[in-house]
């Protein structure tokens, strides 16, 4: 079904893949004539065409990226906006649209909700902007309708900003790298690797763009054969599928970790283009003659089947027919995996939806950017005729990506059709994905066609007691275990037709509801604030030696955004970056915000020109200590703060957040061994936080929860370039050296850290 190489390939002609082993250069040379460089073949992928097309810094090695559009919801826009205000900002620079499908539920947390909607058109209308009002398209799918572009890219402040599949190098990145192009700098990264993804056959009737997703997600996650590089998706299999199916795949590389992606393209695309009325936006993508890429991946679309991700990650996956015939084997790793993932905070299984030998769902659900496409609700529609979801406990939403995707589904019949069944339609709204929608009964599991099935991302509360669990499926075995009233059913089982239904966009929802500025700024118009929406409070500068607090320590093989700050109901408070930092690891570590609040009173007394050991006395035997060694580091050449340590935080949401809360707690480190993502790393970064590299295995580490670590010339390190830091454990009567690096740093990088935040660094 997938095979990874373990070696980088070449490409010929589209077609052909060689190994990049002895044999390559005979091998093409007998096919081409020509004798090849794999230097020169590496810059014929579509990436890197693209690439150097948005770079300005003349090295291709080291990229300055410009974008040519930004997008971002009512999650981020807020807090981005104000970061660029306090920067200087005057005008959006390039097309911005801020669109409202995060905090579409106006009813949590009191009118906080609407007043961002109000902040964002404000906005829109001062800086020449364009403003999506909620309930008329999730954030991923309005871009594929109105601002895709062959060989175009875009920046967008959510993770799943993917648009490949329409030839457009797309990428999510947490609010701070959208603020350096609000401000006209620039998105700095080494050239990435890019993956082959070559693509052979066609799916078989029954599986889904969410099914070969899935299937890649399981094969390259664990591994990281895709971690921040690009996957280029090529190969005849590409013409077999459609534009809709293509973006189903595209959306979920996210899951992979990699950096972006893009496609190879064809009439598919430009008839896309044209059905949208932006036919003038396609352009022909292709690989090169002979093409070098540093990794294939080699899909077989005919082999795969309807895949299921258990709780609770996207690549814990199996086929539903191999679960269906290993539940008790693979229910109980489900609950080992699950002890790990919950903390053992409550009693976890999924035993107990078998009966009879059957696995019995509880809801089911699709939804969003990679469940809510036309083509996706469609076919369910198609195996759900003439079926019913049943009166009993198990329910199914349905939840199109946008306005105009509802209206077609209401114009061709297939609204009834669900309807008929019992499932409810519901608007645009990404709320089940992010634990703000549909969240089911205690101890209930829920399928899912959207992005992630993280702890809490469908709305349990562990601290509560709550829990309910999420396993991420196509709609089209979705909707056959709906038919089935809930009994989990492969799609390739429903022996009816699936058809294929011509769409019709509708462009006048859009032109008569959204506002668009055209880029026209209006320096006159007043912003609309509302009592939730808080300016960032003051943060200082990096200073020459440092004294942190160890205030949580997380050995899981891998932390999420969701667990550093939770998604769900706390989003209504991103606009308030000390109300929402209240929430900061409170279903991970509840004990994190207290003992980061008690060192960060040193910090402050140190901001105000006050001794900090006056307002925490404890720290007298801890500066004691440090003064038999370094007599000189006190008052005046110090500071002191937090620091977390995981073994490898920041997988899944690009939330600038999950930064953000821990610096205005005082935060001015992380320490790991090894970054999940770019885009969490880079928001340590941007929030002025030290992205610490440890190299000791993760139960042997020199320090444990609560320790003192003090870090001399720490600004010195930073502004010289050090390979490696010493770090000192402060103990009762002496201190243990350890070490620390903090990989590769920009320039401009370096100057954020030294100044203390992006903010501090752009502030006029």
């Amino acid at each position: 079904m997938i095979q990874l190489y373990e070696t980088g390939a070449y490409l010929v002609n589209g077609t052909e893949l060689i190994p990049d082993d002895g044999n390559a250069q005979a091998a093409i040379k007998s096919k081409t004539g020509k004798n090849i460089n794999k230097e020169d073949a590496a810059k014929e992928t579509i990436a890197y065409g693209i690439l150097e097309e948005h770079n300005t810094s003349g090295n291709m090695n080291k990229l300055k990226i410009k974008f040519d559009k930004l997008t971002s919801h009512d999650i981020t826009f807020v807090g981005i906006i104000q970061t660029a205000r306090a920067s200087g900002l005057e005008k959006f620079p390039v097309p911005y649209v801020l669109t409202n499908c995060h905090n579409s539920l106006c009813a949590v947390g009191g009118t906080i909700n609407e007043d961002d909607h109000m902040f964002g058109l404000s906005c829109a209308k001062k800086y020449g902007g364009v403003y999506v009002p909620p309930h008329q398209a999730v954030i991923h799918q309005y871009a594929r309708e109105m601002l895709a572009g062959g060989g175009r890219m875009i920046l967008g402040s959510d993770s799943h900003t993917r648009y490949g599949a329409l030839g457009t190098m797309a990428m999510g990145e947490g609010g701070p790298e959208l603020v350096k192009q609000l401000l006209d700098q620039t998105y700095d990264i080494n050239m990435p690797e890019v993956i082959g993804v070559y693509l052979s056959g066609e799916p078989v009737k029954g599986v889904g763009p969410q099914d070969v997703a899935l299937a890649i997600i399981g094969k390259v996650f664990a591994n990281g054969y895709v971690k921040n590089k690009v996957m280029e998706f090529v190969g005849p299999g590409v013409d077999s599928l459609s534009a809709d199916f293509r973006i189903g795949i595209d959306v979920m590389t996210t899951e992979t970790t990699c950096l972006s992606s893009i496609w190879k393209t064809d009439k598919e695309i430009e008839e896309f283009y044209e059905i949208h009325g932006r036919k003038e936006e396609y352009k022909e993508l292709a690989p090169g003659e002979v093409v070098y890429y540093d990794g294939m991946i080699a899909v077989d679309l005919s082999a795969v089947r309807p895949m299921i991700a258990m709780p609770f990650h996207p690549s814990n996956t199996y086929t539903i027919e191999e679960l269906n015939a290993n539940l008790d084997d693979i229910l109980d790793d489900v609950e080992k995996k699950a002890i790990v993932s919950l903390d053992g905070a409550v009693n976890f299984t999924l035993k107990n939806k078998v009966k009879n030998g059957k696995f019995y769902v509880d809801q089911g659900i699709i939804a969003g950017c990679a469940g809510g496409g036309f083509e996706n609700i469609c076919a369910a529609a198609d195996i759900l005729k003439g079926a019913y979801i049943g009166s009993d406990g198990f329910t199914l939403s349905v939840y199109p990506a946008s306005t105009p995707i509802y209206m077609e589904l209401i114009r061709n019949g297939c609204a009834a059709l669900l309807m008929e069944t019992g499932a409810v339609l519901k608007t645009a709204f990404c709320g089940p994905c992010f634990g703000a929608g549909d969240t089911p009964a205690n101890n209930a599991f829920s399928i899912r066609h959207s992005t992630r099935n993280f702890p809490n991302r469908e709305g349990s509360k562990l601290q509560n007691g709550q829990i309910s669990s999420v396993a991420l499926m196509d709609a089209r075995s979705i909707a056959a275990t709906s038919a089935n009233k809930g009994i989990l059913t492969a799609a390739t089982d429903f022996d009816g037709t699936i058809g294929k239904y011509k769409y019709h966009f509708d462009s006048n929802i859009y032109a008569n509801r959204v506002f668009d500025s055209k880029g026209e700024a209006d320096p006159d118009m007043e912003i609309q604030f509302g009592p939730n929406i808080k300016d960032w409070p003051m943060m200082g500068e990096l200073p020459e030696n440092l004294v942190l607090r160890v205030v949580s320590e997380i050995h899981d093989t891998v932390t999420t955004t969701d667990e550093l700050i939770p998604s769900g109901e706390t989003s209504s408070y991103r606009s308030n970056p000390l109300g929402l930092a209240e929430f900061t690891l409170s279903r991970k570590d509840p004990a994190y915000v207290g003992r980061a609040k008690d060192i960060q009173t040193a910090q402050t007394a140190v901001m105000e020109g006050k001794c900090p050991l006056g307002v925490k006395p404890e720290l007298k035997p801890v500066m004691a200590v440090i003064q038999k060694t370094y007599p000189e580091a006190g008052e005046g050449n110090i500071g002191f703060g937090s620091t977390i340590f995981a073994v490898k935080p920041g997988d899944g949401s690009a939330r600038e957040q999950a930064a953000s809360c821990q610096k205005v707690l005082g935060g001015w480190a992380n320490i790991a061994n090894e970054y999940a993502t770019k885009r969490y790393r880079s928001n340590l970064i941007n929030w002025g936080m030290l992205p610490f590299i440890i190299n000791e295995d993760d139960k042997k580490l020199p320090f444990k929860n609560l320790d003192y670590i003090f870090i001399p010339d720490i600004k010195k390190a930073v502004e010289e370039k050090a390979d490696s830091i010493a770090a000192f454990v402060v103990g009762e009567s002496d201190m243990v050296q350890f070490e620390l690096s903090l990989g590769e740093l920009t320039d401009e990088e370096r100057q954020i850290i030294l100044k203390g935040c992006l903010i501090n660094y752009n502030r006029v």
